[in-house]
């Protein structure tokens, strides 16, 4: 390590950012940048600077001035039985978390599905989004182009162009939307199994240059909020975005007593007047007990982009009588994720992958990516399960206290 280096980073002389063209390594770059912070700090960073990853590949790909990486405990949950689609049998679930009790939590949920004879799951739809919005000359011209992308004609050259931005991604849809003289272009593709959303962002770019050539318009933002990326958003809820996906599971009324020491009758209660109307009178979207609890410990475990919890916590949490046991159910009409790209490359991230058996592209090309979102959908119903078996047995603050947390 340069320690002449260190003194102008430290100085202000260089940029943190030229560290990576003054060092031999992406690694010295990577230690001289934190030596920098130190001194300027004057902050020990000594448990920062260590890590696994390969700073050659993640500067290069996921991360601008590196000094190191944060830490975060990885627990395990399950097995948990999954009859879906694309996942099927047992899986142990990676779950990245500070927060104590919640693996513990998961784990008691995927216990209880386990006895039940495991979880039914699907993904239903499949799509990302990306939408554009543009300006045009007046209503006239709006209106002309929202037809017009709705024709097949254009479609398929929208389509078209879309296919030589990528040899992956697919176009689906186009949702046009006016307001004003302000044309919103919702664009639905299907990204086999990248989470996709570099992959839309170019395709929709391509597809925005052909179409300000073809109609008095310009472009004023690839993305416009119509997407809706990483914000609350109904039209998420309503139209899907990512694996739209849900899981269900039939519990046994014996093993609801035995296990969560409640009764089905009551679990319908608090999931009616908790998940139902509580969320109802708060104006959620979110109509559940903890989703964003196991969606953001698996997407941090397993490279996903965790702010896309906002859409991931898009769930409903559904609790009916079937006879005398509980049909229980939780959907997804929101969950972006990929195994390929992004994070999923990291070393630790991709071990949680391959520990679910989703790591990298699958054969066919999405079923990973479904497989990996069957999966999610599962974890999440177990943690509803479980509290909401807490909160009916009225034992949640008893098993926090228990955990010391």
């Amino acid at each position: 390590m340069s320690e002449d280096i260190v003194k102008k980073l430290a100085s202000g002389e260089l940029k943190l950012h030229q560290a990576d063209e003054n060092a031999s390594t992406r690694r010295e770059a990577v230690d001289m940048r934190r030596e920098a912070v130190e001194r300027i700090t004057g902050t020990d960073l000594s448990s920062i600077g260590k890590y696994s990853y390969d700073p050659e590949v993640v500067t290069r790909k996921n991360i601008e001035n590196a000094i190191g990486a944060v830490q975060i405990p990885l627990g395990i949950a399950g097995p948990i039985a999954i009859n879906g689609e694309y996942a099927k049998g047992d899986f142990y679930l990676p779950l990245a978390t500070t927060e104590g009790a919640l693996v513990a939590s998961v784990n008691r949920g995927c216990s209880v599905c386990r006895a039940s004879g495991g979880v039914a799951a699907a993904v239903l739809q499949d799509e990302m989004t990306r939408a554009p919005v543009v300006k045009a000359k007046n209503l006239k011209e709006a209106r002309r182009l929202a037809e017009a992308v709705k024709t097949p004609e254009l479609f398929a050259e929208m389509r078209a162009i879309a296919g030589t931005t990528t040899k992956h991604g697919e176009l689906l849809r186009v949702d046009p939307y006016v307001v004003g003289r302000s044309v919103f272009l919702r664009l639905a593709f299907d990204t086999k199994d990248a989470m996709g959303m570099n992959m839309v962002t170019i395709a929709s770019d391509a597809i925005m240059r052909s179409l300000e050539k073809k109609f008095d318009v310009k472009l004023v933002a690839l993305s416009s909020n119509m997407c809706t990326d990483k914000k609350p958003a109904a039209i998420n809820v309503i139209e899907g975005r990512g694996r739209t996906t849900v899981a269900e599971v039939i519990v046994p009324r014996k093993i609801i007593v035995e296990k969560l020491r409640a009764t089905p009758e009551d679990m319908c209660d608090v999931n009616y007047r908790k998940n139902f109307l509580g969320s109802a009178r708060a104006v959620s979207f979110g109509f559940n007990a903890q989703v964003a609890n196991i969606v953001a410990a698996m997407y941090i475990a397993c490279g996903q982009d965790p702010a896309h919890v906002v859409e991931g916590s898009n769930a409903i949490t559904s609790a009916e009588m079937d006879g005398e046991d509980l049909h229980f159910s939780v959907s997804f009409p929101s969950l972006p994720l990929g195994t390929v790209g992004g994070g999923t490359g990291l070393a630790t991230q991709s071990e949680c992958l391959s520990l679910l058996g989703v790591r990298g592209g699958g054969n066919p090309p999405g079923s990973n990516a479904r497989k990996f979102a069957e999966i999610v959908a599962s974890a999440g119903l177990a943690g509803e399960l479980s509290l909401l078996g807490a909160l009916a047995s009225q034992d949640l603050a008893k098993a926090h206290a228990k955990y010391g947390r």
